[in-house]
């Protein structure tokens, strides 16, 4: 028998999605997971999750290394042309490294999307599900892209004529918001390769496996059956949806603008697509579990199902994620289960971001890592206790995606701060209006004469306070650039 520590140690699987808000795992969410709600009985589930920026790529790297995107140096997706950055900083430590160098079986399948120069084997995995698409994300050269509109296909030139569900725009090819795909994004293979994996698993060692399915990602496509579950007229759009956007920065409308060519029925349809698909999504993790449980792992094996990042779903009439900072971008998906946690069946409405999962794991592994992590151990949670210290503020940093634009912001209970360097900034009361209706910004020339100078003066403190914390080196005087209303001297 194998009596090395390895033995005891915990095993740990990690079920993440891209794209699924928080909201849609919550008790009272129109969403049907039957397999989560079950998971529930054994899990914590964290319902003011956060992710550190609106799109796959920083927020895959803040999951991984548990830093910020100004201290791993992942700031955009990584695969294409104009990226800001195609990779990790050198000296990021990822925590599989720490996990497979005591002891643990490392196993990798689905989307990694982490850096465009190293894949999931570079830091200790075995592939089990053999797609280049999955190893390693190779930025495209110069004429990749291109290519896309030279072949004089229609659907790619934009002459389309407009279907319902489909946008279409001259010179560009249609925008598919939505169909029907009996295995949308080849998440099934996904499950498959780990459910094989299980099959074949050595108890004596103990393993960590991560699942990464692309659902629910746009374009929703979803097969017939889960589209089936939900009836048209029982969806309801956000009370957000009407929007404006008067008061808000002009590439947030014209980020909306983009989906003004589907009717208030199809951005229904939009809605039952996506929460088909958040239901498909669920139909593989029950797989998953019910592996662990067949194979008589549950007993020691700890499973986490997160999301990279959020959909906005037609709140404030946006769909997928882009530059406008609201809630249902960046609060993500976040729960963990399993026989080893003390306190299950609750829901801790502390923040939380996904910079937390790194240090978390490690101490669910008994591990002490020489690194440095911005996040914060999870453990009291799952044991029941409380953290010395929790987060009472929510920080966002983005330098844009492919269409750049600085932004940062901060959030406490009551306020929401947002400093757009590339328009006007954004102000929110959030105990009186939790859907961001009402920017009280709007329409004021200098944010330190007016009405609300006091908080937006202590917003700004917080942000030069993290920002110097987290090395983000956003400070510039040339008075041309230093937009920000308080300097950095604030925090001095």
């Amino acid at each position: 028998m194998n009596s090395s520590p390895e033995k005891n140690r915990p095993n740990i699987i990690v079920f993440m999605t891209d794209h699924q808000r928080g909201a849609t795992l919550l008790p009272d969410s129109p969403v049907k997971t039957p397999n989560f709600d079950r998971f529930m009985k054994n899990a914590v589930l964290f319902n003011n999750a956060f992710c550190p920026a609106p799109h796959c790529c920083p927020c895959r790297a803040t999951f991984w290394s548990g830093l910020y995107p100004s201290e791993h140096g992942v700031w955009n997706n990584v695969n294409t042309g104009n990226a800001l950055s195609f990779g990790l900083f050198d000296n990021v430590r990822l925590f599989p490294i720490e996990l497979k160098q005591q002891g643990y079986e490392m196993y990798f399948a689905g989307k990694w999307h982490v850096s465009a120069e190293q894949g999931p084997q570079d830091f200790g995995f075995k592939l089990i599900l053999h797609d280049d698409k999955y190893a390693k994300h190779v930025n495209e050269p110069f004429t990749g892209k291109w290519k896309l509109y030279q072949g004089g296909r229609p659907i790619d030139r934009g002459d389309e004529v407009r279907t319902p569900g489909r946008i279409v725009r001259p010179g560009y090819p249609v925008h598919f918001q939505y169909g029907i795909d009996e295995d949308p994004k080849g998440d099934r293979a996904v499950i498959d390769a780990c459910c094989l994996k299980l099959d074949s698993i050595d108890k004596n060692k103990p393993f960590f496996m991560f699942a990464g399915p692309e659902g629910p990602h746009d374009p929703y496509s979803v097969p017939q059956k889960f589209l089936d579950m939900y009836d048209i007229n029982g969806i309801e759009l956000p009370p957000n949806f009407n929007d404006k956007m008067n008061d808000k920065p002009a590439l947030y409308r014209r980020t909306k603008a983009r989906f003004s060519q589907l009717t208030v029925q199809e951005q229904k349809e939009s809605l039952r697509h996506y929460y088909a698909f958040c239901t498909f999504e669920d139909e593989l993790f029950g797989r998953l579990v019910n592996k662990v449980h067949e194979k008589g792992l549950d007993d020691n094996t700890i499973i986490m199902y997160l999301s990279d990042h959020g959909d906005y779903t037609g709140t404030h009439g946006l769909w997928t994620k882009g530059l406008p900072c609201f809630r249902e971008a960046y609060n993500i998906c976040a729960a963990i289960g399993g026989k080893p946690v003390v306190s299950p069946n609750r829901i801790v409405s502390d923040n939380i971001t996904l910079a937390d999962f790194a240090p978390t794991i490690l101490d669910l592994a008994g591990i002490s890592s020489g690194c440095k992590y911005s996040g914060n151990s999870l453990l009291p949670y799952l044991k029941n206790t409380q953290p010395e210290k929790t987060q009472t503020e929510v920080y966002t940093q983005t330098n844009g995606n492919e269409i750049y634009g600085i932004q940062r912001s901060v959030s406490t209970r009551k306020w929401k701060y947002v400093f757009n360097a590339f328009d006007f900034d954004e102000l929110y009361d959030l105990e009186n209006d939790p859907h961001e209706l009402k920017n009280l910004l709007y329409g004021i020339d200098d944010y330190t004469k007016c009405e609300y100078s006091e908080v937006v003066r202590q917003m700004c403190v917080k942000l030069w306070k993290f920002a110097y914390e987290h090395r983000d080196n956003i400070v510039n005087n040339y008075i041309v650039t230093a937009l920000a209303p308080y300097g950095p001297g604030v925090i001095f």
